[in-house]
């Protein structure tokens, strides 16, 4: 084995400063079970010494079991070339023969020898070697190199989203996620060479892990009764939200639902305004059903993963309201399938938004978001659907309301002050509910006096459709004024759900920053972009500090200037190595009215969504790995300016 290592050494490893940062396109699969151990792959580029995963939330162990690089054209022509003259040995020796002569691929004058069984095993290293499909054709770049891993997910491993990043010899990767769930699981395998039409057999409930790799249709059998409540939820954009080079930049999933005889039952592409798909079917009868899952568009790519949760699970289909006040109990009513119970009480204790689940006979529904204000709320009254019967309202106000049919318009109505400036604010899609929102301010004579469709929100970095409207307009004169809330597409329902800010305008901001993985030397300096995103119209300086950093660590040029939106910051790293991550935090203040604000800078990626749109996806943990050498000193100002060498100390 000693030469086939000699022949995949080619490629040595760069200098620290000349290697880009590890990244990872995918995992398969991209979640597990507590309490077991299995073998995934992930696939990137610049993965070069590679040790070991690193997953938020603990209780989860990564150990790289193997790496494995394309070949260039000279290591696939050597091996090839190694592999024909040991074959050819090996026909020619005698059986009884134990050593194996043969001429080396390297020089035709030097003879090796290998025993029979050391040879036979270095042949089918190599034949799997030359088998991997990305030596057969010029791989995507991003996903050139595999990793095979081994994870172990402890027996008390909490259920939920984690994110897990590689550490490798030039760092950390960027985050992509990866679930603990609290269901079997099922692994598909391809090739699946004893597989029939209709696909491998599962017992539910389940979740399923698989590819859609090209050409592919992946179905599975299962058994079901009647009357069963069937959900069947698909992660798919989820785990990977945005692919660069593809359209419409995601997998985008489709599930069908057939019975024994090949009927199709069910057929989803979506869940309203979310691209992965969620079916609900009720069992007409005992037997088995198959559950098909492929690309809409019938593309298929080895980042193409998805998890499909089957059987009677609790789901979410809406809430209302979609929020609450701070400090005060909400009653908040569910609908959904398969649930225990049908209201939940929720006291918030600051402003934003939470999350809810509920607890249901085969384990917890995907979260869904809640989100708490600190203005006063109320509720919105029927029938308000004209400016004769509008709804009296005191600014400021949050309203909580439904566009609860086709061709609903919900009006409010308010006295308004010369010169007032007045925000108008919907939030339904971000909260999950498939309103398109539309908004017109009128005055008295019924003039336009402000109007809005989409208004775009980078805080929503999986957003692709920004549906909530938003309008900050000056009132021309005293008197009455209405804003009229509608669905753009005509559309209506109890799901279509809002909460209506009607305020003066509340100057505040996040902060997003960008990578959410830092690689940096002891002593040297690694750029941070940080985003400011900025509400109500506010345009103050904002200073980013480190908060309770590890000792030595600064960053540079910490503030955001007045009215721009994004800031190219330094971290300088202390001057020794660190063998351990650290966890940074970024803080941002800033002086809104006259009092300071202080806001948590959120860790995010920068992702590229199909060759063009940009989008901040966040992340749950901002880590640095300090590593490799420490850097040079640096020559003094005025002797370098000189062309001096700097003195001796």
């Amino acid at each position: 084995m000693a030469a086939l290592a000699a022949v995949m050494g080619w490629a040595a490893a760069a200098p620290l400063a000349a290697q880009r940062n590890p990244y990872i396109g995918y995992l398969y699969p991209a979640g597990g079970r507590p309490g077991t151990t299995f073998q995934a792959v992930l696939s990137g580029q610049y993965l070069d010494g590679i040790t070991n995963a690193v997953v938020t939330g603990g209780g989860v162990e990564g150990v790289v079991v193997e790496h494995i690089k394309p070949l260039n054209g000279r290591q696939l022509t050597l091996l090839r070339d190694r592999l024909r003259n040991m074959q050819q040995a090996l026909a020619s020796t005698p059986k009884t023969n134990p050593v194996v002569s043969f001429v080396s691929e390297l020089n035709t004058n030097l003879i090796e020898r290998l025993d029979r069984a050391a040879l036979e095993r270095e042949m089918n290293e190599i034949r799997r070697k030359l088998a991997n499909p990305k030596n057969q054709r010029p791989p995507n770049p991003q996903l050139a190199e595999d990793v095979a891993l081994r994870l172990t997910l402890a027996p008390d491993a909490q259920p939920g989203r984690r994110e897990l990043r590689m550490r490798t010899a030039a760092g950390l990767s960027n985050p992509v996620a990866f679930y603990v769930g609290e269901l079997p699981e099922h692994v598909e395998v391809e090739p699946r060479p004893n597989a029939t039409e209709l696909g491998a057999s599962v017992a539910l409930p389940v979740v399923i892990n698989g590819q859609i790799l090209p050409g592919d249709v992946d179905r599975y059998r299962f058994k079901g009764r009647r009357g069963e409540r069937l959900v069947v939820q698909v992660q798919a954009r989820q785990l990977i939200p945005y692919v660069a080079d593809a359209v419409p930049g995601w997998f985008q999933a489709t599930i069908g639902l057939y019975d024994s005889r090949g009927r199709e039952l069910q057929y989803v592409d979506d869940f309203r305004h979310n691209p992965d798909p969620v079916l609900y079917y009720e069992l007409p009868a005992d037997g088995e059903y198959v559950l098909e899952i492929k690309d809409a568009l019938y593309r298929g790519r080895e980042d193409f993963v998805y998890r499909i949760t089957a059987g009677a699970v609790p789901f979410i289909t809406s809430i209302y309201p979609l929020g609450g006040p701070v400090g005060q109990t909400t009653r908040v009513e569910l609908k959904g399938w398969n649930l225990t119970q049908t209201t939940l009480d929720i006291t918030p204790t600051a402003a934003g938004i939470q999350w809810l689940q509920v607890r249901g006979d085969k384990g917890e529904s995907p979260p869904v978001p809640f989100a708490a204000d600190t203005l006063p709320e109320r509720e919105e009254t029927e029938a308000n659907n004209v400016v004769r019967t509008a709804q009296p309202v005191e600014l400021p106000v949050v309203l909580n309301g439904r566009i609860d049919r086709p061709g609903d318009v919900d009006v409010f109505v308010w006295e308004g002050r010369a010169g007032e400036t007045v925000v108008a604010e919907v939030m339904a899609r971000r909260l999950n509910s498939p309103l398109d929102a539309l908004l017109r301010v009128t005055d008295a004579q019924g003039r336009t006096v402000a109007l809005n469709d989409d208004h775009e929100d980078k805080a929503s970095g999986l957003n692709t459709h920004h549906a909530d409207a938003y309008v900050l307009f000056k009132l021309p004169a005293a008197g009455r004024y209405f804003v009229h809330l509608s669905d753009t597409q005509n559309q209506g329902g109890p799901e279509y759900a809002y909460r209506l800010r009607l305020s003066a305008p509340r100057p505040d901001f996040e902060l997003r920053v960008v990578p959410s993985s830092l690689n940096v030397r002891p002593g040297a300096s690694v750029p941070v972009t940080v985003h400011a995103l900025r509400k109500d119209g506010f345009t103050n300086e904002i200073k980013v500090v480190l908060k309770d950093a590890p000792r030595g660590f600064v960053l540079g040029g910490g503030r955001v200037p007045a009215g721009t939106n994004v800031a190219r910051l330094n971290l300088t790293a202390p001057p020794a190595p660190e063998t351990n991550l650290l966890r940074l935090t970024l803080e941002g203040r800033a002086v809104v009215d006259g009092q300071e604000v202080v806001r948590t800078a959120v860790p995010a990626e920068d992702m590229m969504q199909a060759f063009y749109y940009r989008h901040l996806v966040p992340a749950q943990e901002l880590l640095v790995a300090v590593i490799g050498r420490p850097a040079p000193p640096a020559r003094p100002a005025a002797a370098a300016k000189a062309g001096n060498p700097p003195p001796k100390k």
